[in-house]
């Protein structure tokens, strides 16, 4: 008889529902749009690190003073266009000398011996902000730095830049709608998954009513739960993704420095909070639905 009581009493616990499949559902749905997140991450860094790398070379006239070298370096370093960072030289300077031992030791052929002397020119190398990374603004700067006294000629790869521009361009966009057809799915996913669970609880929540209980009092405990259980299951699933990423890290080289972890750690938290908040608004969806059914439409 004791056993019967307690059964009884466990099924007409207010607010208690199969979670686990509940959980189960939200941390897949949280984890898949959680990994696409560290995509998106990582693009975005790597976008970043190509154009950092877009540089532009200055050639100058041969048999210039250090002094002359040190006032186009000086004019060159000024400009608005020079990509300036922290721990990063903007302007590097490439000796003729310097640039014929590379050549060497790229093609295997030594062109000073039947030349009899270095063709080439001493040259800086710059790097120019993403700001003025168009084609029309690059021919732009070339004009200007060719106007500089003691500057022989200015080079860089043409078009490059507007197609890394156009490719980077459709790749965010397609990024960007796959992130907006995902979250749409995990709302849908945990949504459904919410609406089943709170299927199981229809008459207790019935019979809460016919004794003269509140709505408010109703979803009370339902709404408390539905927050606890969606941040349980975007705490488990930044831990899956931690861990994914500690493994990937290990097995693919140069992997770690395309993430930036301060936006990883605020990712993992954007996981909770998503979890809460799409469990609680689901479960207010859900059970404002079962409390406006007739005692018909609960069979």
């Amino acid at each position: 008889m004791a056993k019967e009581i307690k059964k009884h009493k466990r099924k007409k616990k207010l607010g208690s529902y199969h979670y686990v499949s509940v959980i189960f559902s939200a941390t897949l749905a949280l984890f898949v749009i959680g990994l696409f997140g560290i995509v998106i991450l990582q693009a975005n860094k790597l976008t970043s690190i190509i154009k950092q790398n877009i540089e532009v070379q200055v050639y100058l006239n041969k048999d210039l003073s250090n002094s002359q070298k040190n006032r186009i370096q000086s004019t060159l370093t000024s400009s608005d266009f020079i990509l300036n960072e922290e721990g990063e030289e903007p302007i590097k300077f490439i000796s003729k000398e310097e640039a014929a031992t590379q050549f060497i030791e790229e093609t295997g052929e030594d062109f000073t011996e039947f030349l009899g002397e270095n063709p080439l020119r001493d040259a800086y190398v710059i790097r120019i902000a993403p700001t003025y990374q168009t084609n029309t603004k690059l021919d732009s700067i070339g004009n200007v730095i060719e106007d500089i006294s003691g500057v022989y000629e200015v080079t860089y790869v043409q078009n490059l830049v507007d197609s890394i521009n156009s490719n980077l361009t459709k790749l965010s966009l397609i990024l960007v709608g796959i992130a907006a057809l995902l979250t749409i799915i995990v709302i849908l996913l945990i949504n459904n998954s919410i609406k089943l669970a709170l299927f199981s609880q229809r008459f207790l929540i019935r019979s809460m009513q016919l004794v003269g209980a509140k709505s408010g009092f109703i979803k009370k405990p339902f709404l408390s739960r539905s927050l606890l259980h969606g941040a349980i299951a975007g705490l488990i699933a930044s831990g899956l993704l931690f861990g994914l990423k500690q493994f990937a890290n290990q097995k693919v080289e140069g992997l770690d420095q395309l993430q930036q972890q301060e936006l990883i750690l605020a990712l993992y938290g954007v996981l909770i909070l998503l979890g809460a908040l799409i469990s609680y608004f689901s479960t207010i969806k859900a059970m404002n639905k079962y409390l406006k059914m007739s005692l018909d439409e609960l069979y």
